[in-house]
C-alpha cells in the first residue's frame, strides 16, 4: 500500500496542496476551521510526513552516529542509554557502530556514517588508534564531532571526560591508607589516554606516599573481549613473580573480577592477603564475593552530556554561529566494598 500524500488529502477536501501543507504546519494565514479539518482528514487517512523530503528541505538527516569500542561493555552500554535518552527527546535517531578496538575498523565506520550524511558523530576511540588524521579530516569537513571517555587531547573538538589520573590516585591512595605497602597495577593498553592517565595517577600516589615505583608490578591488559581471562592470567603471573604484593589497582572491573576468580581458585584470601580496587562500578562488582571496591564512572551522565554538546554544535552550525569547543569533566567517586581492608 502506497503512503498517503498531501495531494490525496487536498483532493479529498477539494482544496489546494499548498493549503494542506500550511494547515499541517499551523501557518497563521490558514483558518482554525481549515486546520482542524485537514488534521482530522490526515489522521483518518493515516498520513505520515515524508521524512526524506523534510530532511532535504532542512538539510538535516535527524540522525547521529555513535562509534564505540564495545557494545556489550557495561560502561559503554550505560553511555548508549544516556545518549539515546537525550537524542529521542530531540527527535534524533542514533546509528550505533562498534570499532572492536580496531583503528582500521574505526576509520571504516567513520566513512560509513559520513556516507549516511549523519548530522554529527559521537566517538570513543579504539585502543589501536594512534593516528588521528581521519578525525582531523572529519573536522575539516565541518562535521560536528564530540569525543568521550577515550579521547585524543590534540584533536580540536568538544569532549566529555573524567579525571582518570585523579580517580586512579584516589584508588591507589585508598589501598595505601588501608595498610598496603606493595601495590601492583593491572593497567590498560599503552595507547588510550585514559589508560595512560590511570597509570600516571597510580605512580603519583606511590610517589606522594614514599613508596618506590617498581615497573615489574605493572601488568598490561588489552581490556577487550578477553578482559576476564586477562584478569585471571595476570593474577596467576603476579603470584609467580611476586609473593609479597598486598594490594592491586586494576584498570577495569571485569579484569578485577577475573583476578578475584583466580585468587579464589588458588586459595588467596581477599582482602586478608591482597586488597583489590577496580574501575567503572560495573553491576557485577556489587554481587561478586567479596564485593569489589571500585571507582564509580558515570557512563549514563557521560552519554547525556556528549549528546548535549553535539546537539548544541549541530544547531550552531545550522545557524552559522561561531563554534566554541568545550570539555566537560564529570566527577567520579570511590565505592568502598569488601575487597579492601578498612
Amino acid at each position: 500500500m502506497n503512503p498517503v500524500t498531501l495531494k490525496q488529502i487536498a483532493e479529498t477536501l477539494d482544496i489546494s496542496i499548498a493549503t494542506v501543507s500550511k494547515a499541517l504546519k499551523d501557518y497563521p494565514d490558514v483558518s482554525k476551521k481549515t486546520k482542524l479539518l485537514v488534521k482530522e482528514t490526515a489522521e483518518l487517512l493515516n498520513y505520515k510526513p515524508n521524512a526524506f523530503a523534510v530532511n532535504l528541505r532542512t538539510k538535516e538527516s535527524k540522525t547521529i552516529g555513535l562509534i564505540i569500542p564495545e557494545v556489550v561493555h557495561h560502561f559503554f552500554s550505560s553511555v548508549i542509554k544516556g545518549i539515546i535518552a537525550r537524542a529521542e527527546k530531540k527527535g534524533y535517531l542514533v546509528i550505533i557502530l562498534q570499532s572492536s578496538e580496531s583503528y582500521e575498523m574505526e576509520k571504516k565506520q567513520l566513512d560509513l556514517l559520513l556516507s549516511k550524511r549523519v548530522d554529527g558523530i559521537l566517538m570513543s576511540l579504539a585502543n589501536g588508534t594512534a593516528n588521528f588524521k581521519h578525525l582531523d579530516d572529519l573536522i575539516s569537513q565541518e562535521v560536528p564531532l564530540v569525543m568521550f571517555d577515550k579521547i585524543a587531547k590534540i584533536v580540536n573538538c568538544s569532549k566529555v571526560i573524567i579525571n582518570d589520573r585523579m580517580a586512579a590516585y584516589t584508588a591507589t591512595k585508598y589501598l595505601i591508607d588501608s595498610g598496603c605497602k606493595r601495590i601492583a597495577h593491572f593497567r590498560g593498553p599503552l595507547l588510550p589516554q585514559n589508560s595512560i592517565d590511570r597509570f600516571l595517577g597510580y605512580k603519583k600516589a606511590l610517589s606522594d606516599n614514599n613508596i618506590p615505583y617498581d615497573p615489574s608490578l605493572v601488568y598490561i591488559c588489552e581490556c577487550g573481549e578477553r578482559s576476564f581471562e586477562e584478569g585471571k592470567e595476570n593474577a596467576h603471573k603476579l603470584l609467580e613473580d611476586h609473593n609479597d604484593v598486598d594490594g592491586i589497582f586494576i584498570n577495569t572491573d571485569l579484569v578485577a573480577i577475573g583476578a578475584i576468580t583466580e585468587f579464589h581458585r588458588i586459595g588467596v584470601k581477599i582482602p586478608e592477603d591482597i586488597s583489590i580496587v577496580g574501575f567503572s562500578n560495573w553491576f557485577m562488582s556489587s554481587v561478586i564475593s567479596p564485593t569489589l571496591t571500585t571507582i564509580d564512572q558515570p557512563g549514563y551522565e557521560m552519554g547525556k552530556e556528549a549528546f548535549k554538546l553535539l546537539y548544541k554544535e549541530i544547531k550552531r552550525r545550522k545557524e552559522n554561529l561561531p563554534i566554541k569547543f568545550k570539555t566537560v569533566e564529570l566527577e567520579t567517586k570511590l565505592i568502598k566494598r569488601a575487597s579492601t581492608r578498612n
